[in-house]
């Protein structure tokens, strides 16, 4: 039987909701965990379940499917609700990848919560992350934005607020709107480094890295490249060292006598009100 998570004695008695992580594309993309839950819980949960039937029938899980998608979330809660406190246990999956990431869920997982119920993630397949892992851009700190606005004048909008953050962003974009979604982010980003992974684990897998303006001209030259699902990954923002001010620049070539740049940037960072790490790449620059 599935393994459940430790909890009191006093919910002993009560299913578990397992949030089951599946294949992006490669069908073998899933852990035996998952395989294992998925035959002994009561009932799955899938956000289409002809789509998620083939991989039912490939490893043989012959558990009862009912659909859970954005249509219906709400009507559901309180059918699975009753069925977790008879003390069934549920999956929930998604068409693919990690649930509630840009797919439906959200609602159902709140609401259990606050009835109390049990969750527990099956972790697994994630197009973010599978697509971070492969970019070459900045990991130590990234925003994922999901899927980007239909229309140009959204698209815009959103890329102009962010046109500040130093992390590297990343979106969700469909095959339909991709060119149109590059050409907006070089208006209002700029020639950034970006990484567009299409397909990923798919047979037609590919990662395309460069600047905004080559890759919008490759997107368009071949339209294989405008096919498909797609991960869009675009580097932050430059820290640019601001032109400090008379007083900060005596106090960091006084630190700078007695203290490391690492040290001397920190504390000036404090006194100043400029990134730490402006101030640290002002002192390297001094050295050079």
């Amino acid at each position: 039987m599935a393994n459940f998570p430790q909890t009191d004695t006093a919910s002993a008695q009560l299913g578990t909701l397992f949030v089951v992580a599946t294949p992006i594309g490669n069908i073998e993309d899933i852990s035996a965990r998952a395989i294992r839950t998925l035959k002994d819980v009561d009932l799955i949960c899938a956000e289409d379940t002809r789509h998620s039937q083939r991989l039912m029938h490939h490893y043989q899980i012959e558990t009862p499917m009912i659909s859970l998608h954005e249509h219906n979330e709400v009507a559901r809660i309180e059918q699975i609700a009753e069925r977790l406190q008879q003390g069934q246990s549920i999956a929930l999956i998604s068409d693919a990848g990690t649930p509630l990431i840009s797919d439906p869920g959200f609602k159902l997982v709140r609401e259990l919560r606050q009835k109390g119920c049990r969750i527990s993630p099956i972790p697994g397949p994630s197009a973010i992350i599978t697509a971070l892992s492969v970019a070459g851009l900045a990991t130590d700190s990234f925003s994922f934005w999901g899927f980007l606005p239909s229309k140009s004048s959204g698209r815009k909008q959103v890329f102009s607020n962010l046109s500040q953050h130093g992390e590297t962003l990343v979106f969700y974009e469909s095959s339909h709107r991709i060119l149109d979604c590059l050409k907006d982010l070089l208006d209002l980003l700029g020639d950034r480094e970006l990484v567009i992974a299409r397909e990923l684990t798919k047979t037609f897998e590919t990662v395309l890295s460069g600047k905004a303006s080559d890759l919008v001209d490759k997107v368009e030259l071949d339209l294989d490249q405008q096919k498909g699902e797609f991960v869009l990954m675009v580097s932050g923002a430059e820290d640019k060292v601001t032109e400090m001010d008379l007083a900060t620049e005596k106090l960091m070539v006084a630190l700078l006598e007695e203290l490391p740049p690492n040290k001397a940037s920190k504390i000036a960072a404090q006194v100043s009100g400029l990134k730490k790490k402006v101030l640290y790449q002002w002192a390297l620059d001094q050295k050079d």
